[in-house]
Formats: C-alpha cells, structure tokens, sequence
C-alpha cells in the first residue's frame, strides 16, 4: 500500500510541486503576518494608501465624492471599485486584501494556463499536464505589479474564450468577455487586447473572404465591459475638461545607442513591473532552441518552414513588443505615432512589453513540449522544475516572497535590523493613531517630510502631497510654488517633479531622497526649503517630518510634539502652522 501511495505521488509530482509551492508561501505569510517585507515602490506608496484613503472617506463606492489627498482631488480620478483586485480593500483589513490580491493571482494565473491548455490540446491534454501545470505555477507566482497582477495572470483566459467564440462553441463566451476587464485593466491591457483583437478579426475576415461576426460581437462586448466596469476612467477620458498633468509630462527621448539599450533591456531582463525571471534560465534555453530549429531546418533545405512553426512567431511577438518598447523612447517615432493617433497623445504604446511574461513561458513550454514529443520527459520536467525554483528564489521587485525570508533570516541570524521595512513598520499605524488621538485629530490636512504621503492616508490623515499619475493640472502649479525654493536648489527634483509630477512630495534642500523606506534617514541640511505661505494657502495645517527642522519657526510652524514607539522606527516631529 505505501509503495502504491508513492507510485500514485511521483505520477502526480507536479501536483506535490504545485502545493508545495502554494503552502510554503501561504506558510511564510502566515508566520509573519504584517511584518513580512512587501515592496513599497509602486506600491505600498500608491494603491494601497489610495484604497485607505477612500476606505476612510467612505468613497470607495460614491459619486461625487472627494478624496483627501493632494489637497482634495474628485474619486473619479482613483481606481475603479469594480475589479477583483480592488474590491477587497474596500471589506477587509489592508494586509487580508493584499494577501487575498496576492494568492488569487496565483491560482488564476495557474488556473487560466491549464483552462487554455485544455482547450487548445483537448484530448492530448493529459500528456502534456505536468508541464501545464507547473509552468502555468511558475507564470502565476512572477514578481509582477502587485495591483494588476490579476491582469497578468488572467490573460490565457480572455485567449481561450476569444478563441472558443471563434470556434462557434457558444453563446456563454460572450458573457465571459463582456465581465472579463473585472479582472483586468484598461490602460496597462485592455487597450493593447482590444487591438491584437482588432487585428485578428480583419486578418480572419481577409482570408475566409466574409466578415467574421462572432469576433466582432466580441470586440464590442469586451470594449463595453471596459467602460462599463471603468466607468470613472472613461469619464474622465471622454466627458472630462479639467487639464491633467497627463497632458503636461516630458517623455524621455533616447539618442540610437539609448535606444537600441532599451530594447536589449526589455529582452534580456525586462521592466520592474512585469519580470518574467527569464534572464538566466528560460530565455537562454528559447535562444537555443530557436537556433536549433534553424539550423535543423536549413540542414534539411527547409528553411522556409520556421515561418510555420509556433515557437518562432512566439520568440518573435516578444522581440516586436522589445522593439515597441524601446522606439517608445525615440521622439520622432512617438511624434509620428501622436500625429497620426491624436486622442492617444501621452499613451504610453510601450505598454505591449507586458505581455512578454506570458509570452517567455508560452515558449518554454512549447520548448519543453518538443522534448516530451521526442520522449525526453524526464528531462522536460527537471526544467520545469528549474525555471518554479528561479522565479521564487531570485531577487526582484516584487518577489516578496524572497525578500521576506531573506529579510527575517537576516534579521534572525545577524540578531540586528535590517534598513529595509515591513509593512507594519512602514505604516507604524498605531503611533499615527497615538498622534491623532494626541491632537483630536479632525480631517485638518497635512504634508509628509522624510515619510511618504501613503503613510498618512493609510491612517486616514488628509494630505497635501501624494503620489498619483493623474490629478489636475493646476493643483500641480499651486503644488509647484510651495516646494519651488527645494526646486530651486537641486535641478534633479526641478527636473523630476517638472517633467513628471506624478510624486508631489515636499524634497530636501540638499539633494538626497526623503521618501525611500528606511529604518535610517538622514539629510545633510536640516533646514526646510517650503513656500510656507502657500503650504497654509493651500489649506495646510500639520507638517510630519522624520527631522527636527531648524528653520520652522521662520516659516512659521512651532513645534506641536516629538511622537516615537509603538514598534515605529519613526521618530515623527510633528509642527503646526502658527
């Protein structure tokens, strides 16, 4: 009976890979709760202290509601409350919401890649099941963009239900299509799907020689769940006249050789937000296998017959999207592109390059898939195996899971703290209670100096500055004269906060970056360099700052009190305007 038990495990072994997977993070997170290390760039300091933000404002639902960030800016201009990812925030405490966020990206991710596997292999499936399943494990659980990882993880999805309504295989399809942006997004996917599928329609339609009706229907229907189920962001596209400091950033323009870098780094080791963990594993592996059939091809003169191999049009969808990612940069092809598409002046086109996580793994698959064809199994599944144990355990954005058993194994081991914070740390929740309770705390608004904004949203503390990459044009100016004499000072912030905006963060005098999350902060002028009148005019009445500021009774703030402990690493010198 127990060698029939192991049998029956070792003929399921991507099972035990799969749950192994899956338990030893839910374990991880389990153990240390809020105090495990999640990435706060683009992250802990956006979305999650917007959804509190609106959380405390009751306006996570409402119309005509105002946020209190950034002086007040309308709900319209946040994410939608009608998404899988954000709909948790609004319910559950912030650390449950992530961690629901976090898991459900896995096992949509792995789910979505057997559902479409099933699909297109139909009764081969079964033998190629392990592979399915454990590289659809390895694309769900790829460090990417916390708050669209959904969006990541459920595109196979749309591509097999696209797919079955071209087949003819019923009318539920186009129900699923029309609910499908509940789990995306229409900037960073939804456009780029609705072209692809644009695209494939008319190519369909030219060589049937009829127009394709089902993916017609498709495309009006997913264009109208888009809008329907992102209705603030299509408003505001469309109805909305108030100018946006989306109309007003500088893109970067690149020279050839900037260029040319871009699109090798898009190849090689792709963007922050969306690592597919391919450098050292998955893309050398595709690199030699495309070589492979080359040579195997041109051996037998046969060379035109890579153009009908699937690997080679997948291997070249990702140089095309490295290509469009890189001449992104190239101003006279973006002049060109904004000429020729008006509307879509600022899009950032880029954006394609997203779906090169997908798109790495559909090649190894199909890698893998040609080394079980030639009876290589065991080989095939060693790899598989490889590229799970590359994407947990190497270093990157995102990869909470690494950074958090590196962290408190660190911690653990050297007996000392490490610089980075946790989230408890970061949003020393309970010491910003003990300061509002200290000062009966009533919505009066505030500025962060050494702290980023999000952790005075996360405890519903209104502020002045914040960090989000659409608000109006002219709160930007007003916000532009209170931190000019900073500006004025240090050309890389002028620069960075002129060209971009999207962080309107008070910034030191002398240079150095006061937001980054650390236990250590220091600057080397401890005076602020603020337009204090315009910081009142603008309706400021606390000042947070993680420094004593020599200068603030010239600006005209006193010192309300020095608040530490709680478990904060902060030391928070909190002024009042007099």
């Amino acid at each position: 009976m127990k060698q029939s038990l192991l049998k029956k495990v070792w003929k399921n072994w991507f099972l035990a890979v799969t749950a192994a997977v899956i338990g030893v993070q839910a374990l991880v997170y389990l153990v240390f709760g809020e105090n495990s290390y999640i990435t706060v760039q683009d992250n802990l300091d956006l979305f999650v202290g917007h959804f509190q933000a609106m959380k405390h404002a009751d306006a996570f639902f409402g119309q005509g509601k105002t946020v209190p960030i950034l002086g007040g800016i309308s709900r319209d201009y946040l994410s939608s409350e009608f998404n899988l990812y954000n709909i948790w925030y609004a319910f559950l405490p912030p650390f449950a919401a992530y961690m629901v966020g976090y898991f459900l990206k896995i096992f949509i991710g792995l789910g979505s890649c057997i559902y479409l596997g099933k699909e297109i292999y139909q009764e081969n499936y079964s033998k190629y099941r392990p592979l399915i399943w454990v590289l659809g494990l390895t694309y769900g659980i790829l460090p990417l963009f916390p708050a669209y990882g959904i969006a990541f993880a459920s595109i196979p999805l749309v591509v097999a239900w696209l797919r079955a309504i071209y087949l003819g295989k019923g009318k539920r399809y186009y129900l699923y299509v029309f609910l499908y942006p509940l789990l995306s997004y229409f900037s960073y996917f939804g456009f780029f799907i609705l072209g692809y599928l644009a695209v494939t329609l008319i190519y369909v339609s030219i060589k049937n020689k009829k127009w394709n009706l089902r993916l017609t229907g498709a495309l009006f229907l997913l264009a109208a769940g888009y809008m329907v189920f992102e209705y603030r962001l299509f408003k505001e596209m469309l109805f909305g006249t108030t100018e946006t400091i989306r109309e007003t950033m500088l893109e970067t323009s690149l020279d050839l050789k900037g260029v040319l870098s871009s699109i090798w780094e898009a190849f090689s080791v792709s963007i922050f937000h969306a690592k597919p963990q391919h450098t050292w594993f998955v893309l050398p592996v595709c690199v030699i296998f495309l070589l492979y059939l080359i040579v195997s091809l041109v051996r037998k003169k046969e060379g035109k017959k890579i153009f009908k191999e699937p690997f080679f049009w997948i291997f070249a969808f990702i140089v095309f999207n490295c290509v469009i990612y890189g001449v992104y940069f190239f101003e006279g092809f973006r002049w060109l592109f904004e000429t020729l598409l008006p509307p879509l002046k600022g899009f950032q086109f880029n954006r394609t390059v997203f779906f090169n996580p997908l798109l790495w793994y559909v090649a190894f698959f199909l890698v893998l898939k040609f080394l079980y064809d030639k009876n290589k199994k065991m080989i095939a599944n060693l790899m598989a195996c490889v590229a799970v144990a590359v994407a947990l355990f190497t270093p990157a954005f995102y990869n909470e899971f690494y950074s958090t058993i590196y962290h408190q194994a660190y911690r653990i081991l050297k007996q000392t703290e490490v610089n980075t914070l946790n989230w408890r740390e970061y949003y020393s929740e309970d010491l910003m209670e003990a300061i509002k309770e200290d000062i009966d705390y009533q919505g009066e608004y505030a500025a962060a100096y050494g702290l980023n904004p999000a952790v005075l949203s996360y405890s519903g503390i209104a502020t002045l500055d914040g960090y989000l990459g659409f608000y109006p044009q002219s709160y930007k100016d007003d916000f532009t004269v209170m931190v000019q004499p900073a500006l004025e000072r240090v050309e890389e912030w002028r620069t960075y906060y002129g060209d971009w905006g999207a962080r309107a963060y008070i910034f030191s005098g002398s240079g150095e970056n006061t937001w980054n999350p650390y236990r250590e902060l220091s600057v080397s002028d401890d005076r602020l360099y603020i337009n204090a009148d315009m910081f009142r005019q603008l309706g400021g009445t606390y000042l947070f700052s993680r420094f004593e500021i020599s200068n603030a009774e010239e600006l005209g703030f006193s010192l309300k009190g020095v608040y530490e402990g709680y478990g904060s690493p902060y030391t928070v010198y909190l002024y009042v305007t007099d």
